[in-house]
């Protein structure tokens, strides 16, 4: 043994020695350095999200809502999100993504090794944090489970998802969850969403252009939105087909071609801008009933009683209407400029600007110069230009009238692709209106308009507002009467006369300060004569007026005072116009609905709304009144829509100081009710009666509404009996016993 030593010089000896301790330390710090990493992830880990609950995982949907024709007229969310599937998305948007957010996806198994090395590198090399390595596993998992921050702590985690992920699922699963969940800028998440905003099209349309543009947005949705930085969207796209070329994805001819196309938007509008007081309305119904988060998160499809084409009219009739009652009372000035505001001309931005505008719309513009005889303006991307003829019905100058920094208001006449636009000085002076349309056999309500801009105010004209009805209530008085056996060939005598009531005498007057004698009740109610109507609600009694007035739908309190059969109680629009759908439905009330069905995420239907229907008259009494009401159009105060080439009646309504001013009519299938005022109860201005400024506005939405239709017929009314006709007058003007004070 001894030997066998001896035979092994010193320094070897040592030399071995030196290598076993070298070997047992770097074990231990392997050992170690494996504890720590094992003992890091155990850390980074103990929270992790289960990736299971992706199986059940459904993203935050939109909640959509339709029209009569499945036509989509609003939505409520807080991700504005379509989810689809993977065949939903076109394979070039796939092989976009891919190409430039993660080349090796469909090879990896939840993250690329090598891009991670030379990231760390390009990051050590630069100093700073400029090179991404997440694949497209790892952006998903940091977007449904962790926080955006850049830690090392949040890398190992979306690392250790990434690969669980990828174990669980799929290459088409995990592509279809990334594609729906990720967000695209302007509100979009997920590119169905967002091909529908930008192109108006699904997914699965998009040319090679569009799906390149969508799939550079990842990388920084506002940085290279192409409706703000349209050129240097065009940049990351063509950066996108040149990745697609160099995978061998896309041709060199096809490169080319989609390098050479300009960015083509198709930009889609807010639906919810079509009928904004409609979609409020169900909006709050929706929340009472089933809680915000299911209705902004849930997905449900809720399908009502709207009707596109119809809203549209109900749109442009009002808003044409208000103009033309701003012209007939002049130019009024007191513009609001941008330097009152803080702000300048290079800033500013109209809330208005936010929408795509449309031709015969209404803007809010800036007034960017303005020197004699021309002012240009701008509103969002368009300009235009107005000159002295355009202003001509202000009897003003241009350079008076509109100044540098101005705010004014236009219609838009005409709107080019390269911005230019043609426009018509109009005037908002704080007058509304207001319309409602109502289906009369379902009663489902098919347009409906709250005020002028819903942008600027919220409060719902057609349903919120009480207003005075003036002549608009009479209707209710002839059909009492009627009902208790009257005829409409009755005589009444239309004279000066004085009521005795608890609080003084009243002593009322018609609106032309005249006296017709004896006339007829079809002639007193045409030419909507007050002394008649007073008499006539006098002698049956203002209590058994408000009866019917309720049987007819009406809820708002009617206090039993004479003045009540004139008008001066307040109702709301949308009542008014669904009591009138009385007398076209042959004396039965159908309750006004929005909403015809609601279904969940998957299809079920939660609820389904049926017409509610209640008699209200006999079909004698309705069909008499119809044709009472016919002659208000035929010879009374409505005659301007006499000329109309289909049958139609209602009645006029016009309160004190020319306050409110309204029409309330039908045609055998649609009743419409349109008032036009001023919030604060101020007059409109003399003579703007309901004949004068709210009829036309009617008349234009019926002419739209009843278009290419067949618009039907009244029902009969029946022959009144072979009688001498009888006198109706009040035999007594002391108090009624149904008068209190």
């Amino acid at each position: 043994m001894k030997l066998l030593f001896e035979d092994v010089p010193p320094v070897e000896v040592a030399g071995r020695k030196l290598v076993g301790r070298v070997l047992t330390g770097l074990l231990v710090l392997i050992a170690a350095l494996v504890g720590a990493a094992a003992g890091l992830l155990l850390v980074y880990t103990t929270d992790l999200p289960q990736v299971e609950a992706l199986e059940a995982y459904r993203p935050s949907s939109i909640t959509e809502l339709y029209d009569d024709h499945g036509r989509v007229i609003g939505s409520f969310a807080l991700q504005r999100r379509v989810v689809v599937t993977y065949d939903d998305f076109a394979p070039t948007l796939r092989e976009a993504l891919v190409s430039i957010e993660d080349k090796d996806f469909y090879r990896h198994s939840g993250i690329n090794f090598w891009r991670i090395v030379g990231a760390a590198y390009r990051d050590i090399e630069s100093g700073g944090k400029v090179q991404g390595a997440s694949t497209l596993t790892m952006q998903l998992a940091r977007n449904l489970f962790l926080s955006p921050d850049r830690s090392f702590h949040r890398k190992v985690q979306e690392t250790m998802l990434a690969i669980q992920i990828e174990r669980r699922f799929t290459k088409p699963q995990i592509f279809t969850l990334y594609a729906n969940q990720i967000f695209l800028g302007h509100g979009m998440y997920g590119f169905e969403a967002a091909s529908e905003f930008y192109f108006g099209k699904p997914a699965r349309n998009l040319t090679l252009a569009e799906a390149a543009l969508l799939a550079g947005l990842p990388k920084g949705p506002g940085l290279y939105s192409p409706i703000n930085h349209a050129e240097r969207a065009m940049k990351r796209r063509n950066l996108v087909i040149n990745s697609m070329l160099e995978d061998g994805k896309i041709t060199a001819a096809q490169a080319a071609d989609a390098r050479s196309s300009p960015v083509a938007l198709h930009l889609q509008h807010d639906p919810n801008s079509l009928a904004p007081y409609f979609v409020e309305e169900i909006r709050r119904y929706l929340e009472n009933k089933y809680g915000t988060d299911q209705v902004h998160q849930g997905g449900l499809k809720v399908y009502t009683s709207l009707d596109v084409d119809l809203q549209k009219a109900a749109n442009q009739s009002v808003l044409d209407g208000l103009s033309a009652y701003e012209r007939r009372h002049g130019w009024k000035g007191h513009l609001e400029n941008v330097a009152a505001q803080g702000s300048t001309v290079e800033k500013y931005q109209h809330p208005d600007w936010d929408e795509e505008p449309e031709v015969n719309g209404y803007i809010h513009a800036l007034v960017t110069s303005s020197g004699i005889g021309i002012a240009t303006l701008k509103f969002g991307r368009y300009a235009a230009a107005i000159g002295q003829a355009d202003v001509s019905w202000t009897q003003g100058k241009v350079q008076n009238l509109l100044h540098t920094g101005d705010i004014c208001y236009v219609k838009i006449l005409s709107l080019t692709p390269n911005g230019a636009a043609r426009v018509s000085l109009e005037q908002d002076s704080g007058a509304q209106g207001a319309l409602v349309a109502i289906d009369n056999a379902t009663g489902g309500i098919k347009a409906m308009v709250g005020g002028r801009d819903f942008s600027e105010s919220k409060f719902d004209r057609a349903t919120q507002a009480l207003r005075q009805v003036g002549s608009s209530f009479k209707p209710y008085v002839y059909t009492a009467v009627i009902d208790q056996g009257g005829s409409p060939d009755d005589t009444i005598l239309d004279e000066p006369i004085t009521f005795e009531t608890g609080s003084g005498p009243y002593s009322p007057h018609n609106y032309d300060e005249k006296f017709e004698g004896t006339i007829t009740l079809r002639r007193a109610l045409a030419q909507s004569r007050n002394i008649p109507a007073l008499k006539l609600a006098a002698k049956i009694g203002i209590k058994s007026v408000i009866d019917y007035a309720e049987r007819f739908g009406i809820t708002a309190k009617l206090p039993p005072y004479l003045p009540v059969a004139l008008g001066s109680a307040e109702i709301t629009l949308l009542e008014q116009t669904s009591a009138y759908s009385v007398f076209p439905n042959d004396g039965v009330r159908v309750t006004p609905r929005y909403i015809s069905k609601v279904t969940d995420y998957e299809g079920r239907v939660l609820e389904e709304d049926y017409p509610e229907v209640k008699d209200v008259i006999s079909s004698r009494t309705a069909r008499i009144m119809t044709t009472m009401l016919r002659e208000v159009v035929l010879r009374g105060t409505g005659v301007a829509a006499a000329k109309m080439p289909f049958p139609v009646a209602g009645k006029t309504g016009t309160t004190n100081d020319f306050t409110d001013a309204w029409f309330v009519g039908f045609s055998p299938s649609i009743t419409c009710g349109v008032w036009m005022g001023f919030d604060e109860k101020k007059t409109l201005g003399a003579k703007e009666t309901g004949a004068h400024a709210a009829l036309p506005i009617w008349m234009n939405f019926m002419s739209t509404a009843m278009a290419g239709k067949d618009a039907g017929d009244f029902q009969t009314a029946p022959e009144a009996p072979i009688t001498v006709m009888q006198r109706v007058d009040t035999p007594d003007t002391s108090p009624s016993t149904d008068e209190t004070h």
